[in-house]
């Protein structure tokens, strides 16, 4: 056992060390969108704040040549208009119209050639608005930014989009790289690059993208290159990546088959207490709320150690679905099952005895024939049995899974849900897999206080049952409280602590006569009563 435990970590040993060659494309990977993402967006931040600086230069001259001028089209007024365009970097043209686009005077005496390319738009801020317009033979669109004038008169400043050429801005982002400037609307200004393939893409990964506003302005800028270009300039750094992981993957499995020859750890084994019989059964009842009477049990494990130990199940269960020790684990617990209550379920034939099924009994498929059997000519019926559906690995609603459900619905045994509402089910999972009974988590009980009014998960559940037409078994309830809250909500049968916790065979078959006893005082219990004794 030792020896096969010690292989099994030398295995899981050797698959760890290669995490580090595996990683390599993936830490890659984000270190090149991390920073051609940083490239991207300075690319673009420099373009918006180009426009930005642009058009606040020219709100400034504007608000300047307004300010030093008392008139219009005066020889003053023009004297200031040239002088700012001078001083100018962006701005290229001042002119004077009214609200019908009629000019009384511009810069240089010119008649303006211009044609609005959108609305106007205002600018948050400032009383200024701002018109996107193709400026006489400029390739590049300009921006208007128009200021009002007493009743009748626009006061206007052109300035170039970008001060420079398009084709200059698209350098920073190589040959197949993308820019433009749209407004905030959507509507695309100014183009660079090919933006199809970006439009395009079927995923967000396929490139690297930025994008960022223009300050105040309803304008913002977009940039993005394809991420595999970007990657391909990364191929030194990932030949120096990939050795570095390799280095550390070789000295990983050394560590690892060094820790595995000097382990003496002891072997895990669950394999030998399921052989040798320290895997029990314990019985928690469940109770109708309403009568009282005892309806039936749920199959819980411990695990009894020769010393006397008793461990939970929480400490192996897990490990028993990983290894795949659950299902002779569950064999053997229904074979004790059948000798335990083999004759209280004959005494008692309503009686249900619920067992827990996992994920793997459902991939195996082999569990209808062992139920059949384990229980076929048995003194305990088919129908008296429920199999419980754990929800701790996701259940697949596959053909093996609905096989495995209708072989145990075609023997008369019912399923049911356990934990609902905590793992993987569902509305339609529920209803798909065709479950007879839900148990509702304690998790869900355990909102109920002593002054609770109402619990909108636990009702939505207890809703959700009854329109499933599910019955309901409420786990895990402790006070007197809880059992009335579900009794008022149509809850019949429940399980806890405020009636018995999980309990050995002998135990239980005590509870089971002595309720059966009150019910029925004329029936004959006394054989079983010995052999539980």
């Amino acid at each position: 056992m030792k020896s096969r435990y010690s292989h099994i970590l030398m295995l899981l040993g050797a698959l760890l060390a290669f995490i580090p060659i595996i990683a390599v494309d993936y830490l890659l990977d984000a270190y090149v969108r991390v920073t051609e993402k940083n490239k991207v967006q300075q690319s673009v931040v420099a373009v918006t704040s180009q426009v930005e600086l642009g058009v606040d230069d020219a709100i400034a001259s504007l608000r300047r040549i307004l300010a030093e001028s008392p008139s219009l089209c005066t020889p003053t007024f023009v004297a200031n208009v040239q002088r700012e365009i001078e001083s100018s970097l962006n701005m290229k043209q001042v002119l004077v119209e009214n609200v019908d686009g009629v000019q009384y005077c511009d810069a240089f005496g010119l008649t303006v050639t211009y044609s609005p390319l959108s609305g106007s738009l205002p600018i948050p801020g400032h009383t200024e608005t701002i018109t996107l317009v193709k400026l006489g033979d400029l390739a590049m669109p300009a921006l208007k930014i128009t200021q009002v004038f007493g009743q009748g008169r626009r006061v206007s400043a052109f300035v170039p989009l970008l001060g420079q050429m398009p084709t200059a801005q698209s350098t920073g982002l190589g040959p197949s790289g993308m820019m433009r400037v749209l407004l905030t609307n959507g509507a695309q200004v100014l183009t660079v690059g090919d933006s199809q393939s970006f439009d395009n893409r079927t995923t967000r990964t396929e490139f690297v993208y930025a994008q960022a506003f223009a300050g105040e302005l309803p304008l913002r800028g977009e940039a993005a290159i394809p991420f595999a270009i970007a990657r391909a300039g990364y191929s030194d750094l990932d030949v120096g990546f990939t050795l570095v992981a390799g280095l550390m993957s070789a000295g990983l499995l050394f560590m690892a088959l060094q820790y595995v020859r000097r382990s003496r750890v002891p072997a895990f084994d669950l394999e030998r207490a399921i052989a040798h019989g320290e895997i029990k059964p314990y019985y928690q009842p469940v109770i109708n709320l309403r009568t009282g009477e005892l309806v039936g049990c749920e199959v819980l494990c411990r695990w009894e150690k020769k010393n006397g130990k008793v461990i939970p199940p929480g400490a192996f269960i897990d490990y028993a679905e990983v290894t795949g020790l659950a299902i002779p684990m569950t064999l053997s617990l229904m074979q004790q099952v059948r000798a335990d209550l083999g004759e209280l379920c004959q005494l008692m034939p309503e009686i249900k005895v619920s067992i827990n099924l996992f994920e793997g009994h459902f991939r195996d498929g082999s569990i209808v024939e062992d139920v059949q059997a384990i229980f076929g000519g048995s003194l305990i019926d088919f129908r008296q049995l429920v199999f419980e559906i754990t929800e701790r690995r996701p259940l697949e609603n596959s053909v093996q899974v609905n096989s495995v459900i209708a072989g145990l619905h075609a023997l008369g045994s019912r399923l049911a849900m356990d934990d609902a509402g905590t793992g993987h089910s569902n509305l339609a999972y529920l209803a798909t897999l065709g479950v007879d009974v839900i148990k509702i988590d304690r998790i869900f009980v355990d909102m109920v206080k002593a002054d609770t009014k109402q619990v909108p998960v636990l009702d939505g559940l207890i809703t959700m049952s009854h329109d499933l037409g599910c019955e309901i078994v409420a786990e895990g309830v402790e006070t007197e409280a809880q059992a009335l809250y579900l009794r008022a909500r149509g809850v019949l049968h429940a399980q806890g602590f405020i009636f018995a916790p999980a309990l050995k065979v002998g135990a239980f078959k005590e509870l089971a006569m002595a309720l059966h006893a009150t019910k029925n005082p004329r029936s004959g219990v006394d054989g079983i009563v010995d052999s539980a004794a």
